[in-house]
């Protein structure tokens, strides 16, 4: 268990006991899961509510008049009201459900695509997935935009007076992550969105690592933008939310044509649904939706606080006690970080050291995490990643730090 004077008594091995997938074997030892910033596991609560959504009201949404597309209609707005009052959002309507963080920034990139203008000029940083470059570089090679980078100092912290400097009357928008994926890095996106709104600009924010981790109130951090991804937050995957201020929904232009998303069609032209279902074009991903804020009660209920500081305890015994390993070389090492340790053994490659974890039925991250320039900053190929959530136990840590033992004994 744990306890302070701030949080409530976790009861680890219960918390534990709701997620079946953990109690398992891999390669003969049991299963230690380190790869929560990839995608955590699923409690008891969330499996039972799929299986309860196609036993009992599966049905298409919104347009029937029959009993179950009335339940199921309600249960996915329920859903969406859940996740409204967790974002601390105004309106409900300003709550669009995605595939997911990477379609939701897609929509927004591509909505400014469409209102950007040569020499136009966006701003991201030097630490985001490639979710959060990619498109931002297809908006501005189509418009001729100009994309700026915020750099990082040496202990993965953004340079906020860079970025500072970044601003001006030519930026549209201006795009980073909440949680370095990669590194852990937790930034002041408060204070830089105040900066960019003293210029009037936008602001989005992908805040896949973050939902899972803290508390996030959009009103109070003034964002314009803010995604996250269910499958990061004990959820289904596919399933995804995108919150926009009404003002800037209302002004970016339907991202995918189709049924839902229309008010009349005509083969002389067509007018749009009001929000949010403007930008929620098809049959959706129903179930996702609904679970998902069966996931948000679930991380209601333990108190995303007390995960957080059983997080915290966490990584901070597990950076003094891998520490101790000659070679270990952590890669971000921001003052203000997530539980989220990246790092290199001196003379292995992350690759190698993975691999020989998992036989030791040790799952951790491996690679550039889908966040090269990352990477090419500290000029390095990739890391071992290990990432915590609530169900990571201490022991699952001293296994870790043996098994890099192990792992070094046989690159001797």
């Amino acid at each position: 268990m744990i306890s302070d004077s701030k949080h409530t008594v976790l009861d680890i091995e219960k918390i534990r006991a709701e997620f079946p997938i953990l109690h398992q074997e891999v390669n003969k030892r049991p299963l230690a899961y380190f790869d929560n910033a990839a995608s955590s596991q699923k409690p008891q609560v969330v499996i039972d509510a799929i299986s309860n959504y196609y036993s009992t009201i599966n049905s298409n949404i919104h347009r029937g008049v029959h009993h179950l597309s009335q339940l199921a209609t309600d249960a996915y707005e329920q859903s969406r009201e859940k996740i409204r009052k967790h974002l601390n959002a105004e309106k409900k309507h300003e709550i669009i459900f995605t595939k997911g963080t990477t379609d939701s920034i897609n929509l927004v990139a591509n909505g400014f695509r469409q209102l950007l203008q040569e020499g136009d000029e966006i701003i991201v940083s030097a630490m985001e997935h490639h979710s959060n470059i990619v498109p931002w570089q297809l908006a501005a090679k189509e418009k001729g935009a100009i994309i700026r980078v915020i750099p990082m100092n040496d202990n993965a912290e953004l340079i906020f007076e860079e970025y500072q400097k970044l601003l001006n009357e030519k930026t549209k928008i201006v795009a980073f992550n909440h949680i370095s994926n990669a590194l852990g890095t937790i930034n002041p996106v408060k204070e830089m969105i105040a900066e960019a709104h003293k210029y009037n600009v936008p602001v989005m924010v992908d805040g896949a690592q973050a939902i899972p981790h803290t508390l996030v109130d959009v009103q109070d951090l003034d964002a314009d933008f803010y995604c996250f991804s269910s499958h990061k937050v004990y959820g289904p995957t596919g399933i995804g939310i995108l919150y926009g201020k009404e003002e800037w929904l209302e002004k970016l232009p339907p991202y995918q044509g189709g049924g839902e998303m229309i008010k009349e069609v005509s083969f002389e032209g067509t007018t749009y649904a009001e929000l949010p279902h403007k930008f929620e074009a098809g049959t959706p991903h129903i179930e996702g939706g609904i679970v998902l804020g069966t996931a948000i009660d679930y991380i209601n209920t333990i108190g995303v606080e007390n995960i957080a500081a059983h997080e915290h305890a966490l990584m901070e015994y597990a950076l003094e006690k891998l520490g101790t390993i000659e070679g270990f070389n952590l890669i971000g090492s921001a003052k203000n970080k997530a539980a989220v340790i990246s790092f290199l053994i001196d003379g292995i490659h992350p690759y190698d050291a993975g691999t020989i974890l998992d036989k030791l039925g040790i799952a951790v991250r491996t690679g550039h995490h889908c966040a090269q320039p990352t990477m090419s900053r500290f000029n390095i190929p990739g890391t071992v990643r290990a990432s915590f959530a609530v169900y990571n136990t201490y022991e699952e840590i001293d296994r870790l730090h043996e098994g890099l033992l192990k792992v070094k004994q046989m690159f001797a």
